[in-house]
């Protein structure tokens, strides 16, 4: 683990590492034309030149293509990792290296060491933010009142992130405003739910090397990721419960197929747990309590509160960590074994490449255009939580469609004009 705030020089074969990155970072751009058609038109305007930017992000070979449009826009950008274990070392060190966008993050660093690279993130002096969670901005508030007034704004790029802002909002702590990239039509309608959906399984496959057909799949959370989610694990052929808190979304869940019922019932017979609900203890000690031998409980959901793993550890007698790369088991006093993927962490991530790049170029070349949008907007915009602009969704969504060779129908002059007027009835 990183024990110091440093940039360049922490990795093991950095050269090594500088090269795969950049290999990497220029695969996943094949396959984000939007987001390279944005960069291409940023370098050539420079929307963003002379600004300061700290952004607090996973740091992926998807995001690197992100600060790289980000830095052809004129932006002085840095970066640093919004999870401990979702940093690919690759990645981070070609920023640096290769890029130049200095980059603080170090994958599976500690908790000072995160703090501290999230702090140099914030020492660059930013006028614009991104986060992914909203650490950076609830740093920023409490600990640095001096940035206030110069901060334009701020970019949130996830649901958990979103939900703490509001509340920020709500509390009147909130200083500056924030664009609610999360909540574009062409972030979580794609990403949250098509992308959560594919990586979620990845990673838990990758960790474990199970066989998901026939297994019982348990989805706790139905929001736009629990839906991707479930349809994945369908699809894979398992017999996939759905519990919720909300009765719409539980209505949904069971008129899309699924069975839905309490946590307490699905503790009993499910194979597998995954948490996506941006909640803390959704898996709490009642439930370790009532699951079988051999349950595997992982967590998709952005902050690794979702599992009480303190919990889990005090009904443990024994635990046997790294049974393999990214699962741990916890033997309770009865003998059963019930085993934790990815220390509880977005296990996607943990055990995982993350979203594939295709959805990302949606999510990132929409997260660019609001950053394009908020600086449009320097002083028009008070303190709080702003959507996205519906323009810049219906520009990202139709430059995918162009790329995927998609066409579709453009209404007429007589069809514009009855959708504009009330006269004409039956």
């Amino acid at each position: 683990m990183s024990t110091s705030t440093t940039k360049k020089g922490d990795y093991k074969d950095a050269a090594g590492l500088v090269a795969l990155g950049v290999k990497r970072i220029e695969w996943a751009d094949l396959d984000m034309p939007v987001l390279k058609l944005v960069r291409e038109e940023f370098e050539a305007k420079k929307p963003l030149k002379g600004l300061k930017m700290s952004a607090c992000l996973h740091i992926t070979k998807e995001t690197a293509n992100l600060a790289r449009t980000l830095k052809a826009g004129g932006a002085d950008v840095v970066m640093c990792a919004s999870n401990p274990l979702s940093t690919q070392d690759d990645v981070s060190a070609a920023l640096n290296e290769e890029y130049g966008i200095p980059t603080y993050a170090i994958r599976g660093e500690d908790d000072n060491t995160y703090y501290e690279h999230l702090r140099a993130a914030i020492e660059h002096g930013p006028n614009v933010t991104m986060d992914d969670g909203a650490d950076l901005v609830s740093v920023i508030l409490k600990d640095y009142p001096q940035l206030h007034d110069t901060i334009i704004g701020s970019m949130e790029e996830t649901t958990t992130g979103v939900i703490r802002l509001k509340a920020m909002e709500k509390d009147g702590v909130l200083k500056f405003p924030v664009i609610a990239v999360n909540d574009a039509d062409t972030k979580h309608l794609f990403d949250n739910r098509y992308g959560t959906g594919q990586s979620t399984i990845d990673g838990i496959v990758r960790a474990t090397g199970l066989l998901l057909a026939g297994k019982t799949f348990v989805v706790i959370g139905y929001g736009w990721c629990g839906r991707g989610l479930a349809d994945r694990a369908r699809g894979m052929g398992a017999n996939v419960l759905v519990t919720e808190v909300d009765p719409v979304k539980a209505l949904e869940a069971v008129m899309d197929g699924f069975r839905v019922m309490p946590m307490q019932e699905a503790s009993k017979i499910g194979d597998v747990f995954c948490s996506v609900t941006g909640n803390a203890h959704v898996i709490d000690e009642h439930h370790f309590k009532a699951m079988k031998n051999g349950a595997m409980v992982s967590n998709s959901g952005h902050f690794n509160v979702e599992i009480n793993i303190k919990a889990l550890e005090k009904l443990s007698k024994k635990v046997n960590k790294g049974v393999r790369e990214f699962v741990d088991e916890y033997v309770q006093e009865d003998g059963r074994s019930i085993y934790l993927l990815g220390e509880g962490r977005l296990i996607n991530l943990a055990a995982a490449e993350g979203h594939p790049a295709s959805v990302m170029d949606m999510s990132f070349a929409t997260q660019a255009l609001a950053t394009q949008f908020c600086i449009e907007q320097k002083g028009k915009l008070g303190a709080g939580v702003f959507d996205v602009p519906k323009a810049i969704d219906e520009r990202v969504a139709s430059l995918k469609l162009v790329s995927m060779g998609v066409g579709i129908d453009v209404l007429t002059p007589e069809q514009v004009k009855y959708l504009n007027s009330w006269e004409e009835g039956t």
